[in-house]
Formats: structure tokens, C-alpha cells, sequence
């Protein structure tokens, strides 16, 4: 005869979500109170934050004046082959705890994605990727909204994709849940964000002199071309590369989520700002390691090219990075995305950037300064310039010479010209391009061109090839200059509004290759 067994086991079913790269993804959290020893266990790949949510929630229950069930939690986090990350489990696994303890009812669960870090006194922190969350919960069906954290809810709602309903602490959570009290929807006014936040705090209108670098920047914003200045210490090059980023298009949404999920991922969203509208600029010091420029780790991290995605990197000193550090910016330059495989995952994170980049011509830095005597032989010269491989010089379109600025330029009170209006006519020219390429996927800037485009659109007439061939045979450049001439060219052309390439946009794109001249190899 069987006996009979008293069921004394409660379980609870809720949804959350995480981040595997930019990409966000559903997590079903379950929760088990089974009448054993009191024990907090928690399974499914969870990292050390995950596994330490334990003390924060078991705190968090009871200062909220919840009463922590004396059993054995047990808390499952699936899929289970995918590590999960993170202290945005917190608030769901508190809810999901309650609920199988009957304090939450169980018939709302499933309407909502919840996430949150819980502080000890039971309130709610900021979690990481809260827009990539939004972005994807919208692909998702019969979703009410997601509940987080309030300080979430500008970069949440950004996407436009599913209501957001933000909360201050557990017992607002549980409240809700239980019909006793109402969470607002938070909405968001994207043109009014897209429009007032468009301010960059450098402008070209400061820099005093070298007209001609401002035109080489102006092209290579134009075309995407990226661009590397070469100059002694103090001739103005990290102040203009700083400033690149103010002519480039403003930012469309699309562009604007891209980037901020990428920013949203690594934490970097700077406070109470829920989307990035400005081109990002990046800086990493010459020390940075290969992982730290174009991302690594156990789990892949997005690195300095990735954040830069949308935006501008700038490598000052070039040739003070290490070889092997820049040999990985090869592939991210070529294909705008950079993949990082483990023996477990293999990610993908974009990185279409404008490459700008700076140099001294010597190791002492006066090597083209009238004003300061160079101590450097040409054999410290030539192995300076010769750490900068040619693949890598053979990706960058624009070479300038930066020279230093006189006393009269330095002293003038006339203000440049501003970004705003370099940026009107760059513009103009990125419409043309646009227009141009709309039937082939994935190409944008005369830059990306490969060489069927450069083929049908880069025809120049007999005059601007005999300049080509001159340059070619005559001045040194080397065969790889070719087609970036020809780029470069496409773009001069497209910023005065010729659909023709005319000898003197060949003869001013050649002028921009100084490190292919045999002065330099």
C-alpha cells in the first residue's frame, strides 16, 4: 500500500532578460521552496554578481517587510547552457521568491520582463543594457511592458518598442504585481531628445590657423576616408582630431541606438542620459592592449573600436602603439565589425568608424619644424615611420602634414570657421553618396567603395590621369595609393558638386599621400 506524501514544495515561473554581446535574450527564472534546511542555491551558469545576489535579496525581502521563507531556495536561470551575468537578476529572483511563497500572485508573471539590482534596504539600481533589452523584448508577442529600475527607464523607453514601467524599490514591484498599486508608463519625446542634445563642446571656429589640415578633415569626413596627421608636438593635431567629430552628419535614431546599446552593455551611459545623440570620440592611451582595443575577455567585451562605433578613434603617437595592437585594427578598418571567438561563444560587435590618427615625422619630432633643430639620423627616421605597417597605412586614405603655427595665426581674434557650417556642406555630400549607393547593401561612403564602384564612378579624363601616372612615376607613391586617389578624388568632387572628377580634385587628393612618397619607405 502506497502512502500517502504531504506536497510541500512551491514554485513560481517569471521572465527576465540578459546581454550575450549587444544582442539581448529571454531568461526564464524559476524559483523552488522545497521543505528541506534553509538553503539559497542558485543554477544555470550563473557568474559571481549572479551568485551573489543571494545576500543581497535575502536582505533586500527582509527590509522590505517580506518574510524570507526558511527552505531551501532554489533558483534556476535558463536556458542553463548560457552563462549568465550581472546583478540585473536581483529583483526577479525576489519576485519569483515571493511568488512561490504566495505573497505574489503567480497570473501576472508572464506579462512582464523584470530586471533590477536591489540594494540591502530593498531599492532598485541601474542595471546594464537596459536598451538592448527594449530593443529586443519588442520582437517579443504578448509582452504588457518591462519593469526595472527608474534610473532605466529614459534609456528603456528610448526604443519605443514596449511600455516601461520604472520602480523605485521591491515593495513598488510586489504592489503592482498584486494589483494594489500602479506603476506609470514612462514615455519619452525622441524628436525633443535628438534635437536639444545634438551640442558638441568643441567647435572648429577655436582652432587658429591650418586651413589646409581643416580641408583635408573636411574631406575625410565627406567620404568616411580615414586620415592620419603628421606634425611636430604643439602644431595643433590632437586639437583638431578632437574637433572631428562636430562635422561629421548629426546622428540618425538608428545610429543613435546602435551606439548607446554598445555604450548601454559596458556601462558607460553617462547619468540620466537614456540615448547617445553625438558622434562618439574615443582616445585610448598607446599603452592599450589588443583586448582593450577591439574588445576580449572570457565573455567578450566590446573594446575602443566598438565604442567608437558611429564615431571617430583616435590614435595619438601611432607609432608608440605595439605592432601587434594595431595588425588587429586590420579587420574592424575593412569590414566595420569586429568577431571575437572563445572556445565557448563567438561574438560579433560593430565598429564603423572614421580612423583618425596622429604622428610626429621623427622620433624627436622636429624632423619638418623650421623653428626647432632634429637630432635624428634617417635611419632612426626610417625605422620610426617603418612601425607603422603598410596594410595598415594602405587603410588610411588621408595623409597631412600638420605644420606648427605661426605667432600672427596664433594671435589673430578672428574666430574660424564653425562646425556647423563645415558640417552643412559635408552633409550635402554624404546625400549625394547616399543616393548614389542605394542599390548596393552596405555601402554608404565613397571610402567603402570597392573596386567595381570605383570602376563606375571614379572615371577621370586624360589630364587627370597623366597627373595620376606622374605621381605614380614620378613623386614615389606606391601602387596602393592608386585607388585611394581615386576615392579621395570622388569625394573632393562630391563637396563642390561635380559629378566629374576634374585634374585639380586629383591633383589636391594626391597631395593628401605624403607618407607613400619615397621620403618615408
Amino acid at each position: 500500500m502506497m502512502e500517502n506524501k504531504l506536497n510541500t514544495n512551491k514554485a513560481s515561473k517569471l521572465l527576465s532578460a540578459a546581454v550575450l554581446g549587444v544582442e539581448a535574450y529571454i531568461v526564464e527564472v524559476e524559483s523552488h521552496l522545497d521543505a528541506q534546511l534553509p538553503a539559497f542555491v542558485t543554477v544555470g551558469l550563473p557568474d559571481a554578481a549572479v551568485k551573489e545576489s543571494k545576500e543581497r535579496v535575502s536582505a533586500a525581502i527582509k527590509n522590505s517587510g517580506y518574510k524570507l521563507p526558511m527552505k531551501k531556495i532554489t533558483i534556476n536561470l535558463a536556458p542553463a547552457d548560457v552563462r549568465k551575468e550581472g546583478s540585473a537578476f536581483d529583483l526577479p529572483i525576489a519576485v519569483g521568491i515571493l511568488a512561490a511563497s504566495g505573497v505574489v500572485p503567480n497570473d501576472r508573471l508572464d506579462k512582464y520582463l523584470i530586471l533590477g539590482e536591489l540594494s540591502l534596504q530593498g531599492t532598485l539600481r541601474a542595471i546594464r543594457g537596459a536598451l538592448n533589452i527594449a530593443v529586443m523584448a519588442g520582437k517579443q508577442k504578448n509582452l504588457a511592458g518591462i519593469i526595472l529600475p527608474k534610473q532605466n527607464a529614459e534609456e528603456a523607453a528610448v526604443a519605443g518598442t514596449v511600455p516601461v514601467f520604472p520602480a523605485e524599490s521591491l515593495g513598488d514591484v510586489v504592489e503592482f504585481l498584486k494589483g494594489e498599486k500602479d506603476l506609470s508608463q514612462f514615455t519619452v519625446n525622441i524628436d525633443s531628445i535628438m534635437k536639444t542634445a545634438r551640442e558638441y563642446e568643441m567647435d572648429f571656429a577655436d582652432v587658429k590657423g591650418q586651413a589646409h589640415v581643416k580641408r583635408a578633415l573636411e574631406v575625410a569626413a565627406a567620404g568616411g576616408h580615414n586620415i592620419i596627421m603628421i606634425g611636430p608636438p604643439g602644431s595643433g593635431k590632437t586639437m583638431l582630431a578632437k574637433r572631428l567629430p562636430s562635422i561629421l552628419p548629426d546622428l540618425r535614431l538608428e545610429e543613435a541606438i546602435e551606439t548607446t546599446m554598445i555604450h548601454s552593455v559596458m556601462g558607460l551611459l553617462p547619468k540620466n542620459k537614456g540615448l547617445i545623440t553625438t558622434r562618439p570620440f574615443r582616445s585610448p592611451h598607446h599603452t592599450v592592449s589588443e583586448a582593450g582595443l577591439v574588445g576580449g575577455g572570457s565573455i567578450p567585451k566590446p573594446g575602443e573600436v566598438s565604442l567608437s562605433h558611429n564615431g571617430v578613434l583616435f590614435l595619438d603617437e601611432l607609432p608608440e602603439f605595439g605592432k601587434s595592437v594595431l595588425e588587429v585594427l586590420r579587420q574592424p578598418l575593412e569590414d566595420g565589425w569586429v568577431t571575437i571567438s572563445r572556445a565557448s561563444m563567438s561574438l560579433t560587435y560593430p565598429s564603423n568608424i572614421l580612423l583618425s590618427s596622429a604622428m610626429n615625422p621623427c622620433p624627436c619630432g622636429y624632423a619638418t619644424d623650421p623653428n626647432n633643430d632634429c637630432n635624428c639620423s634617417n635611419r632612426e627616421i626610417h625605422h620610426y615611420m617603418k612601425r607603422i605597417s603598410g596594410p595598415l597605412l594602405d587603410r588610411i586614405d588621408i595623409h597631412i602634414e600638420v605644420p606648427s603655427v605661426n605667432y600672427s595665426e596664433l594671435s589673430s581674434k578672428e574666430r574660424g570657421e564653425p562646425s556647423a557650417d563645415i558640417r552643412a556642406r559635408i552633409e550635402i555630400a554624404r546625400d549625394v553618396q547616399t543616393k548614389r549607393f542605394s542599390d548596393v547593401k552596405g555601402l554608404h561612403t565613397n571610402a567603402q567603395m570597392g573596386s567595381k564602384q570605383i570602376r563606375n564612378y571614379c572615371v577621370i579624363d586624360e589630364k587627370g590621369d597623366e597627373l595620376l601616372r606622374t605621381a605614380i612615376n614620378k613623386l614615389g607613391l606606391s601602387a596602393r595609393a592608386y585607388d585611394r586617389i581615386l576615392k579621395v578624388g570622388r569625394t573632393i568632387a562630391d563637396l563642390e558638386g561635380s559629378e566629374e572628377i576634374k585634374p585639380e580634385y586629383i591633383s589636391e587628393a594626391i597631395q593628401y599621400r605624403t607618407l607613400d612618397r619615397q621620403l618615408w619607405n
